[in-house]
């Protein structure tokens, strides 16, 4: 009996180290991640690095006209969960901001209880009228059905509801009434995480240093989404008179000829480097790099979106068709008319927020708050498809150059 006891008491001591262990390496992750590059700082720093007093920071400074906007539908209920769980104890559960939940269909009663017991802020629930979700009634259904149902092998090409919901999150979401009484909003979708706590009100100092959009990840869009896109805004920046801004080069890539001779180069040595599919061909000289910020997480005033240069370039879009003709994410078209009308100072890169969507993370882990972040993924900025090196020559550089 006293071997069997000995025997149970060593599995139950060995089980508690294991476990210890993979808690402790989980949270210690970040001390085996390459520490991020040091960016130039002239135009853009980070709002924090490390903590600050989250207690000063939330009864010191005054609140924004600020809300969270979340485009859901009922069954998504559970991710719509897992992600304001996430922002509430990393952020809200200190600053109450309220919440703005749209869908194309009512709310079930389901759905309201459930979040509303997991945030003590205000929450709104709006429907979406046929005027901001659909496509425009004068144009040729059949044929909106036809060129979906050809974009075939193109990720969610083929679903009317994608093409929807990108042209709604496009032009028409800070149309709808119960965005309209805020001036600053924050994107939430289902399913996101973050790894770190933010000890200070983003909106606060977004406002304070003069910034209008803020991101948390770069990366390049899949080509045959946008084949046209580059085009149509570049022939609506002159038609418009819009001059270059110093944000632009950010989107452009002077010369391609120059990355084909390199990849062709690197070939020579590991033989079976595969050449992506180029980008779009020269565009009065330019070509576009496909660099874009991911809008699933943006903070943004919404009189950007309001204002009639915004407007007058998404009646451009509109017009092209591509909204359904080809598969234009929302990521793309706010990220070029961000090129096109905003300066460099003006947009802040949310350097030392831990965020999480899919399978790409940001973890800001020499840089952010108690971060805790996940150990099965790689960190966006050191992987092919991110878009700092771009971000990097916009803002001065690199400090380790």
């Amino acid at each position: 009996m006293a071997f069997k006891k000995n025997y149970f008491l060593f599995f139950v001591f060995v089980f508690i180290c294991v476990t210890l262990c993979f808690h402790n390496w989980h949270r210690s992750y970040s001390l085996f991640l390459k520490k991020l590059r040091p960016l130039n700082e002239t135009y853009d720093a980070p709002f924090a690095v490390g903590c600050k007093n989250v207690a000063y920071e939330a009864n010191t400074y005054p609140r924004m006209n600020a809300t969270f906007m979340v485009l859901t539908r009922n069954s998504d209920l559970d991710g719509i969960l897992s992600g304001m769980k996430s922002v509430e104890k990393r952020f809200n559960k200190h600053f109450n901001y309220p919440y703005v939940f749209l869908n194309d269909e009512p709310f079930s009663e389901e759905f309201k209880e459930a979040v509303q017991k997991v945030t003590q802020s205000k929450v709104q629930f709006g429907v979406l009228g046929q005027e901001l979700w659909d496509f425009p009634s004068d144009t040729d259904q059949s044929l909106i059905d036809e060129a979906i149902a050809q974009q075939v092998g193109i990720v969610y090409a083929n679903m009317p509801s994608y093409h929807k919901m990108c042209r709604f999150f496009s032009k028409q979401f800070y149309k709808h009434p119960l965005m309209q009484q805020y001036e600053w909003y924050w994107r939430l979708d289902p399913d996101v995480s973050f790894s770190c706590d933010i000890s200070y009100d983003p909106f606060y100092y977004m406002q304070k240093h003069n910034k209008v959009y803020g991101y948390v990840i770069a990366i390049k869009e899949l080509p045959k989404t946008v084949p046209n896109l580059f085009r149509y805004t570049v022939a609506h920046k002159k038609a418009a008179n819009l001059e270059t801004t110093d944000l632009w080069k950010f989107f452009i890539d002077d010369d391609y000829d120059k990355l084909v001779q390199q990849l062709k180069e690197k070939q020579k040595f590991d033989h079976i480097y595969v050449l992506p599919e180029p980008p779009l061909e020269k565009i009065d000289g330019e070509i576009y790099n496909l660099c874009h910020f991911w809008s699933n997480f943006e903070i943004a005033r919404l009189d950007f979106y309001q204002s009639k240069e915004y407007n007058d370039y998404m009646e451009a879009l509109e017009e092209a068709g591509g909204f359904w003709a080809e598969r234009w994410g929302d990521a793309p078209v706010h990220s070029l008319a961000v090129g096109l009308l905003l300066n460099r100072t003006q947009v802040h890169y949310f350097r030392d927020l831990g965020y999480q969507h899919s399978t790409i993370q940001h973890c800001a882990q020499d840089l952010g708050c108690n971060c805790d972040c996940p150990f099965t993924m790689q960190e966006i900025e050191a992987r092919p498809g991110s878009c700092l090196n771009q971000w990097a020559e916009v803002m001065g550089g690199f400090l380790d150059d």
